[in-house]
């Protein structure tokens, strides 16, 4: 595997990602009723932003970094850093949460979490940063078989966040795959799927998978850092959310105005929130 978010953690993407899931969990918690987070590609857990990896990149810096001394940050972002401060208790910006430990900070007693990892090194060290905690499981295996295996969870109420590392040509295709199986086990679901814009094409491509599918109601968020016509970089990233809780999508575009605006975008136009398929 040649991909290693060491190198990438905490940069724009993921806080985007974060951000969006931290607002998503919120709304979900308006019921009492538990939920079920569900993690196809969970990676390590945390990142040590003082490795070597994320020192030889930087991409810190563009991301967490902008953001981590803001004294009273919006309201919408609140949440989300609080989860990153709480694995930095003394005040220095060194250690980044990966998905499942804002999750972990933002689930209530009666929620559960599934985390699937299928690289032996970071499942490893994911079982271990979840050593004795209860309601948690932990999966050595291929992201894409729990959304045949585990679905539907016995909550019935919950998400599946699918953040594959895009290295495979056809992972698009994957996941359109996945969620036509996931669609059959649990149609009320809510599925999220974040991926990178570098090729226009093929995102459009996916998007037209997605509407000819039997989803009906998909929201659309996509962050532009750089102008499309950069070569060679992660010029923007998306969310594709298919089963949006009520309101997520007032409470993700005050969050992408925010962003755009600290992160320092330079991208026109700096990306949308549009409905790909709406009943």
């Amino acid at each position: 595997m040649n991909y290693r978010h060491a190198f990438h953690a905490g940069n724009f993407a993921d806080v985007f990602k974060h951000v969006a899931l931290a607002l998503m969990l919120r709304a979900l918690h308006k019921k009492d009723t538990p939920i079920c987070y569900i993690d196809t590609h969970a990676g390590a857990g945390r990142y040590d932003l003082a490795a070597p990896e994320a020192q030889r990149s930087g991409e810190y810096a563009g991301g967490i970094g902008r953001l981590w001394g803001e004294a009273e940050p919006a309201a919408v972002l609140g949440e989300y850093l609080e989860a990153v401060r709480a694995l930095n208790p003394d005040g220095r910006l060194r250690f980044y949460p990966g998905s499942p430990l804002i999750a972990r900070q933002l689930l209530r007693a009666q929620d559960r979490m599934v985390l699937c990892e299928k690289q032996p090194e970071q499942c490893a060290q994911l079982k271990l940063e979840f050593s004795g905690a209860a309601r948690v499981a932990i999966h050595e295996r291929d992201g894409y078989e729990i959304l045949k295996a585990l679905l539907p969870p016995a909550e019935r109420r919950g998400v599946v966040l699918i953040d594959p590392p895009y290295e495979q040509v056809d992972e698009f295709d994957r996941i359109v795959s996945g969620l036509a199986a996931a669609a059959q086990r649990w149609p009320t679901g809510v599925y999220v799927v974040w991926y990178p814009i570098k090729d226009r094409a093929a995102v459009a491509r996916f998007y037209a998978a997605v509407r000819a599918s039997a989803w009906r109601k998909v929201l659309v968020a996509e962050l532009m850092m750089y102008p499309e016509d950069t070569a060679f970089r992660l010029n923007g990233c998306g969310l594709l959310i298919i089963n949006p809780p009520w309101g997520l999508d007032e409470s993700l575009a005050a969050a992408m105005t925010l962003l755009r605006e600290r992160l320092g975008s330079t991208a026109s136009p700096p990306g949308a929130l549009t409905w790909v398929a709406q009943d």
